[in-house]
């Protein structure tokens, strides 16, 4: 069966609506200087309802309390950021400038979410910040992703070296030791790996 132009066209539309709706629950500052593009860039974000802050000239010290970040790229951009690399607090647009070409290797130190190019264009605001913000979320997800396997392998181990406490100082079998862990968890309705945490550190004090 042919489909028609609208119902081909729903999806994306349906698409870019739910983008947009996101877009104006964002507190978004804005360090650029206020000239023909930073009035430009200040305006289209405030079409998406969102709150919008403007900073210039730039402060020593970036504002954390943000969603996003738009930024100029400048001399020793990457002291005025409040996070280390890795674990940014805010997705960062960086605003590179139309003459000189912008300094990369400084760019890159700031770790980006994306980068808007002088002179830009209306869509290409509204496409930097999106991609900015799903980069941004995408990050955040994997950083979850890796503490809570972190967390799982310490306690892997702690549960391990409970066991092998169990089964020097009570002479039990490694299932015997698993055993004894669970039935302890369970009568204290805590964890397994909280209760070999416990035991591990009571070992460690009679020593």
């Amino acid at each position: 069966m042919k489909r028609n132009d609208n119902q081909r066209t729903r999806p994306r539309a349906w698409q870019t609506g739910r983008v947009l709706a996101e877009m104006s629950q964002l507190d978004i500052v804005v360090a650029t200087r206020r000239d023909e593009y930073g009035e430009m860039l200040i305006r289209e974000l405030q079409r998406t309802r969102a709150k919008v802050r403007h900073l210039w000239p730039l402060p020593d010290m970036l504002p954390s309390e943000a969603d996003v970040v738009f930024c100029d790229l400048v001399a020793g951009l990457a002291d005025r950021i409040p996070w280390i690399p890795g674990d940014p607090k805010a997705a960062l647009i960086v605003i590179t400038p139309q003459a000189p070409p912008p300094d990369i290797d400084a760019m890159v130190h700031c770790a980006p979410d994306a980068v808007l190019h002088r002179p830009f264009t209306t869509h290409a605001i509204l496409t930097s910040l999106a991609l900015a913000r799903s980069h941004y979320l995408y990050g955040q997800r994997l950083r979850t992703r890796i503490e809570k396997l972190d967390e799982t392998l310490r306690s892997m181990r702690a549960v391990e070296r409970a066991k092998a406490i169990l089964m020097n100082t009570r002479a039990m079998r490694e299932d015997e030791a698993y055993h004894f862990l669970r039935r302890q968890a369970m009568s204290r309705r805590m964890s397994i790996s909280a209760v070999a945490a416990a035991i591990v550190d009571a070992n460690e004090i009679l020593r």
